[in-house]
């Protein structure tokens, strides 16, 4: 049989495939509306296992596999359509349409913020960036800057989130669940990384490098073939490590740190671009102790916990793949105390007004142990 032929007969399978498949949603917005009268919920895991079941031991050996994802699928599709007729408003939902309500249409240009590290930092450069003119607390540690927003010291936070070479920093993101704050806004911020020492320092004499732990590893290989034998040092941010050099009286130390901190502390750039790649950027989060949700917000962040079974992660996924979602990040953290499981960070891209995002939500409480909104916001970039 030639291919013309057997593409011939794909067509119209997939004909009747697709009468079928719309037959079946159609008397699923019909059990939907049986099950409102009724009011029962949408999920029936007992008829699902069954009904899987039923299709496999019927199905040839090598199709119950591909059959089951098959079906899985569908009955995600199914439930999704019914779920827009029966679920009614959660609490979490009710408060982010608050948000909305009463967020002002525009992003303040003063406020009172909490920065992480000394003047130099590069938070500070994304603090200016968000806010016009801004007053700067300057704060020791990531859990300084929240607990500077919870006791209403300062109104908002401005703190790094995730690099592109080094990643994500974890620890921001377990202090956002943690202390129930919520972003408000990002940006991103071209990070370059010079070597910056006391002046009359040679190249050839530096033994010991500090900065913080996140632009040590975004150099680490320049690092490597400059300086085999050097010892790096963590510091709380690379304003911090640049004022310990310009503080010392040794000439045998450098500081990696922005060209601004040469400047600030009177020191010598002995290397500039000291980041391995050229697209170096660092994305910084605004926080907030209530969620304000301003015009334009289109990136939410999620944390959530899945049951610890096969195909729990994938029921999240399939719910955001049917409801057309797209997901810009997805990470894992462990969770403290309980060996092999995980905690999962979400960035999703969806319009806070659209109904997709209250069904995203709505949905995603069904099949998730735990669920944390962290904020919805737009990114200045």
């Amino acid at each position: 049989m030639e291919l013309k032929e057997l593409r011939e007969q794909i067509d119209v399978v997939d004909s009747q495939l697709t009468e079928l498949l719309t037959r079946r949603m159609d008397i699923a917005h019909d059990i939907a509306l049986w099950k409102r009268e009724q009011q029962l919920p949408a999920l029936d895991a007992r008829r699902e296992r069954e009904k899987l079941n039923t299709i496999t031991e019927a199905a040839r050996e090598d199709m119950e596999q591909p059959l089951r994802v098959i079906y899985s699928l569908l009955f995600e599709l199914s439930r999704t359509r019914q779920n827009a007729l029966l679920q009614p408003q959660t609490e979490q939902i009710a408060a982010i349409r608050d948000a909305i309500a009463n967020t002002p249409q525009l992003f303040p240009e003063k406020a009172q913020v909490a920065c992480q590290g000394v003047e130099g930092a590069y938070s500070i450069a994304a603090c200016e960036r968000l806010f016009r003119t801004p007053s700067i607390t300057y704060i020791k540690t990531f859990e300084g800057v929240f607990s500077a927003i919870s006791s209403g010291l300062c109104d908002y936070g401005v703190l790094p989130i995730e690099n592109s070479s080094a990643g994500s920093v974890k620890q921001v993101y377990d202090l956002l669940v943690e202390n129930k704050c919520y972003i408000v806004r990002s940006t991103r911020i071209k990070v370059n990384h010079a070597l910056l020492a006391r002046r009359g320092t040679k190249l050839e004499n530096i033994r010991e490098i500090y900065s913080h732990e996140q632009a040590i590893s975004q150099c680490q290989e320049r690092l490597a073939k400059m300086f085999p034998g050097v010892t790096l040092h963590s510091c709380s941010n690379t304003a911090a490590a640049a004022k310990l050099v310009a503080g010392s009286d040794r000439n045998d130390i450098a500081a990696l740190a922005s060209y601004h901190c040469a400047e600030l502390y009177d020191l010598a750039c002995l290397r500039p671009d000291m980041q391995d790649s050229d697209n170096n950027h660092t994305r910084f989060i605004c926080i907030a102790r209530r969620p304000e949700i301003y015009p334009g917000a289109n990136k939410t962040t999620l944390m959530l916990t899945v049951p610890h079974k096969p195909g729990a992660l994938y029921k999240v996924l399939a719910r955001l793949y049917c409801l057309g979602l797209n997901v810009q990040k997805l990470e894992s953290r462990p969770i403290a105390n309980r060996d092999f499981e995980f905690m999962f960070y979400f960035d999703i891209e969806s319009s806070i007004y659209s109904t997709q995002f209250d069904r995203m939500l709505t949905e995603l409480g069904e099949v998730c142990e735990e669920l944390h909104y962290l904020g919805s916001y737009l990114e200045m970039v």
